[in-house]
Order: C-alpha cells, then structure tokens, then sequence
C-alpha cells in the first residue's frame, strides 16, 4: 500500500477522501443499488431497507451535490424522477464492488461476529444473592 508525501485538501490519504463522500451507513448501498441503471425513488426504498423518507433523500441529495449521482426530473404528472450514476459515481462504485464480494463470501461469519457482538454488548442482569 503506498502512501502519497503529500496529500490536498487536507485529506491524510486517498482512502480518506473516499470516506467523506460516502460517509454514513446507507450510501454505499444507494450506489450500489444504482449501479443496475437509473431507479425511482420508490424502487430505491424498497432496495435499501431501513431507511427512513427523511434520510433516504437526504442522502440522495449529498450523493447528488458531491457529483456522484445525477437526478432526472421528466416534468411529468403523477411525478416521474430517477436517480443515476455520473462517471464519477460509477467509478466509485466499482471500486466498492470488491467490499460487495468480500460481504457475499463472508456473510455467515459476518453474522457470527456480530451476534457475539450483540450479546457483548447486551445488558446483563444483575445477579440476585441467595438468601439462604
């Protein structure tokens, strides 16, 4: 892995800036799920399930000022928009298909992990001392 001397910015490295502009737990799967062509609002929020309206164009609308999706308006009524990868968006998202592959071959241990995880993390109870 090589590291730039010197990176613009302010970024500490390449990876870094990649991060900031797919921040937050559900763009990378908004670009994932484009990367089949361009999808309606609606068909997008039964793709990436658990987001809420709110954050789901919130989200869109970051992906789409950051250059990496381009939204398409058709003037029509009822409303018909769709959202798209620009080149700059396909680029990412090929580069986050390997993370994809990676998730797919791992699941099954992925989902171990996290279980453990969770019972870590889960309250425990407090153990009551026998009064005998």
């Amino acid at each position: 892995m090589s590291r730039a001397p010197s990176c613009p910015s302010g970024f500490s490295c390449g990876l870094d800036a990649t991060l900031r502009v797919i921040a937050g737990k559900w763009k990378p799967l908004i670009l994932y799920f484009l990367l089949q062509g361009p999808t309606r609002y609606g068909e997008l929020k039964r793709a990436v399930r658990g987001v809420s309206d709110k954050v789901l164009i919130q989200q869109l609308k970051e992906l789409e000022a950051d250059g990496l999706i381009v939204r398409t308006d058709y003037k029509e009524v009822p409303p018909r928009v769709d959202y798209a990868l620009t080149a700059l968006g396909l680029s990412l998202t090929n580069a986050l298909e390997p993370l994809c592959s990676w998730g797919t071959q791992n699941m099954a241990e992925v989902s171990r992990v996290l279980a453990r995880r969770e019972e870590w993390h889960a309250p425990k109870h407090a153990e009551v001392p026998d009064p005998a």
